[in-house]
């Protein structure tokens, strides 16, 4: 029999000071079976770190041809492509050619750090491509906030995240791996 996703209501407050962006979304969010909070809330916080009018959370896990996140131009072009993990070499070419920016987050350690020293020489090429890490803490810390309905206040400044949930904060430190040209 198979497991249906679970159901989880966000309201997701974002300020910005960085980009000046100061907005409230309200997500349903479906996480996969397989999905483990640590991911979810990591997704809530790329979402936070490229928060825009037209983002959005697309069936992720759920699909191969399609990122976590995305935003697309009035005309159907995806304008951003955000994914979390260690994508493959092929999956990375493939995101910078269908998309105008790319960005990946990756995370899990010392995983996440063998899995960018095997792909980052093939990336040089990607002039629309960013990958931002998330440190071990930081993704742990963020897992314990989870819940099926949160109320999410998210501060950017200086390239610095806060996160609070309820009375809990977890402040995050995105590591920046490689940069957009």
């Amino acid at each position: 029999m198979a497991l249906n996703a679970t159901i989880y209501k966000v309201e997701l407050s974002v300020s910005d000071m960085d980009r000046h962006y100061y907005e409230t979304h309200k997500l349903t969010i479906a996480r996969h079976p397989s999905e483990t909070d640590e991911r979810l809330m990591l997704r809530l916080v790329a979402f936070a770190l490229n928060a825009h009018d037209h983002l959005e959370m697309t069936k992720g896990l759920s699909t191969d041809d399609e990122p976590d996140i995305w935003q697309k131009s009035l005309s159907n072009e995806i304008d951003l492509w955000v994914t979390l993990g260690l994508p493959s070499e092929k999956v990375i070419r493939q995101s910078c050619n269908k998309s105008a920016r790319v960005v990946i987050y990756p995370y899990g350690g010392r995983a996440a750090e063998v899995w960018w020293d095997k792909v980052k020489g093939s990336t040089t090429r990607f002039d629309n491509l960013e990958v931002t890490a998330f440190s071990e803490a930081d993704s742990a810390a963020l897992a314990a906030l989870a819940s099926r309905a949160m109320k999410i206040q998210v501060n950017i400044q200086d390239g610095e995240v806060m996160v609070g949930v309820g009375d809990a904060v977890v402040y995050v430190t995105p590591l920046p791996w490689k940069g957009a040209a």
